[in-house]
């Protein structure tokens, strides 16, 4: 580019993705225009491009429970931080991989999984969109069990014992 060209941005628009929390590369239409306002040859750039408004979540129990809240929260369930924190220490002492190989769901053959102790049945019935399918999935367990407990309690804070 010479002197007496400028370079004309055009305007981008962010996609779903953005909002979502993904970082997206996006490449930007340069046009130049010369000294005199004839166009000169559109060049492309790569401009980096972050999300500041969405929401990261530490991969840790304090993380799930964050990221699974903002997910009921938009679903209109009911649930409190100190609520989920406590029945997750009950079930399972944030073990994400904890499973109930004795009580009678384990001798019916769907043992109790995850940090909620949820059975399969129940994961696949009180699933909520926008989360994984695997019962195994921390933000995923713990979102279908308030879910459920929505349902049957009125929410997980109501829930004070094995449900």
């Amino acid at each position: 580019m010479s002197s007496t060209q400028t370079p004309v941005r055009k305007s981008i628009k962010r996609d779903a993705a953005l909002a979502a929390g993904f970082a997206l590369t996006a490449l930007v239409t340069v046009g130049v225009v010369g000294a005199h306002g004839e166009p000169a040859a559109p060049q492309i750039e790569p401009v980096a491009m972050s999300s500041s408004t969405a929401p990261q979540y530490p991969n840790n129990l304090d993380g799930w429970i964050r990221h699974s809240l903002d997910i009921l929260h938009a679903k209109g369930i009911p649930a409190s931080y100190d609520g989920i924190h406590r029945n997750v220490i009950r079930e399972s002492s944030g073990d994400t991989r904890a499973i109930n190989l004795y009580d009678i769901n384990a001798q019916n053959g769907i043992p109790s999984k995850g940090l909620l102790q949820v059975i399969d049945p129940t994961f696949k019935a009180y699933h909520v969109d926008g989360t994984s399918w695997d019962i195994w999935d921390p933000v995923a367990n713990i979102t279908a069990a308030c879910n459920y407990a929505h349902a049957r309690y009125g929410s997980m804070d109501n829930v004070n014992s094995a449900y």
